[in-house]
């Protein structure tokens, strides 16, 4: 059987080192000291440096996301810092599985003859991921408005993997939904599912009738010459990945309520993401 290491992380990282240790005999961490539930865990070794960790490993999990500044790995858990450099630098030609990593650091890793997957680039997990995404979603509405959802004009922009899920669930709540995109395809589907479809290209003025607005897109699509349509009470939620889809600048200086939400499923649900982790990476390896 494989060797399997866990490098720092968040608690989705921490939840998957207490369900790998169900599978294994013995899985071993760094960067995660600060977790104390694992250090209670026979069959879950602290390793003492990054050196003895990478001499028990045939595969690691490394953060999710890789690293937020593009120099460190991501671990909250830790005191101890680890620049991506090093990583690679002691890999030496093993597996490395993590999420969000960009493109010029997979590049480096396989000149380093490292395999580097991005499991966040898993179909399946996607997929699953959205659930989560939906219900975190659902929550801050819930925490940021005055209203019951039943009475909130909700406007949802884009209707990919998460405008699907998210539009569904605000639905089933009897919620009084819109869902905005500009593939006809799409529009159909929306029209079909029951919801309100609209335009994306033909919304303008229309902004102004939504309580809150949830934007899925990953490119700017609330510009200033929208967001001047905007109710000043609006609740607007961006779930786009970084820099998302909203001008923040002119957000922040029309004093608009605004709630970038980002990584939601390692926020609300960690230790279902974590499930949903491991089954991705047993897929992988």
């Amino acid at each position: 059987m494989k060797k399997i290491s866990i490098l720092g992380g968040d608690l989705r990282n921490i939840n998957l080192v207490t369900l790998l240790a169900k599978d294994f005999d013995i899985v071993y961490t760094y960067g995660l000291e600060k977790a104390e539930n694992l250090q209670k865990d026979e069959k879950v070794v602290s390793c003492r440096s990054l050196e003895e960790l990478m001499n028990n490993t045939d595969v690691l999990i490394a953060p999710i996301p890789f690293s937020k500044n593009n120099i460190d790995l991501h671990m909250p858990f830790s005191d101890s810092k680890i620049t991506i450099e090093e990583i690679i630098d002691k890999m030496k030609a093993k597996k490395i599985i993590s999420g969000s990593i960009k493109q010029e650091i997979v590049k480096k890793a396989e000149d380093n003859h490292i395999e580097i997957i991005d499991i966040m680039k898993n179909e399946s997990l996607a997929i699953l991921n959205t659930i989560a995404t939906a219900e975190g979603t659902i929550e801050i509405i819930i925490s940021n408005t005055n209203k019951i959802l039943q009475e909130e004009k909700i406007l949802v922009l884009g209707f990919g993997r998460v405008g699907k899920i998210l539009t569904n669930k605000l639905k089933m709540l009897n919620c009084n939904v819109t869902c905005a995109t500009i593939n006809k395809e799409e529009l159909s589907w929306i029209r079909a599912y029951g919801y309100i479809p609209k335009d994306l290209h033909r919304l303008k003025e229309e902004y102004t009738n939504f309580d809150v607005i949830v934007n899925t897109i990953p490119s700017l699509i609330l510009d200033k010459e929208k967001i001047n349509f905007l109710k000043q009470d609006v609740l607007l939620i961006d779930l786009a990945s970084a820099p998302g889809g909203v001008d923040k600048e002119y957000i922040k200086e029309k004093n608009i309520k605004f709630i970038h939400a980002l990584a939601l499923p390692g926020k609300v649900a960690p230790y279902t993401s974590a499930e949903f982790i491991k089954e991705a990476i047993y897929q992988e390896i």
